[in-house]
């Protein structure tokens, strides 16, 4: 079996693609913002505030690092972080004015790049590959 018949090295491309065509249209309109920083700012907008666990959970990132992401949407004033009252250890994340702005700012163009990243598929296909990678990640 060659690599290209290999759906682990499939993937890893088309998550190479998909992080590229990501990275380049928010550099074309002048943002630097991750796409773990975005999903990290879209959970939080559809959860409203979270500790920051949760947030890791529900975007299936590692909890030991989605902190460093916190920690650099925090430096952007995107979003505030303050103790849970009920676990004092525990940090309860919500998104700010500015965050709110970003985001509005960043949905629309990230929208619109998912139609780049399965180009080469008809609408046919982009429904089935998108019930198949759903189905893959469940």
């Amino acid at each position: 079996m060659s690599y290209y018949e290999m759906p682990g090295h499939l993937i890893r491309r088309l998550s190479q693609q998909s992080n590229q065509v990501f990275q380049d249209e928010m550099k074309r309109i002048g943002s630097d913002v991750t796409s773990v920083q975005f999903a990290a700012m879209q959970a939080i907008d559809l959860h409203g505030e979270m500790e920051q666990s949760q947030i890791a959970q529900s975007i299936h990132y590692d909890k030991a690092t989605i902190g460093g992401v916190i920690d650099r949407l925090e430096k952007r004033g995107w979003v505030e972080r303050k103790a849970n009252p009920k676990d004092r250890r525990a940090k309860l994340v919500t998104l700010t004015r500015e965050g709110r702005k970003a985001l509005e700012e960043f949905t629309p163009v990230v929208q619109a790049l998912q139609d780049q990243v399965v180009a080469n598929l008809n609408d046919d296909e982009r429904t089935l590959f998108i019930k198949l990678a759903q189905k893959i990640v469940s």
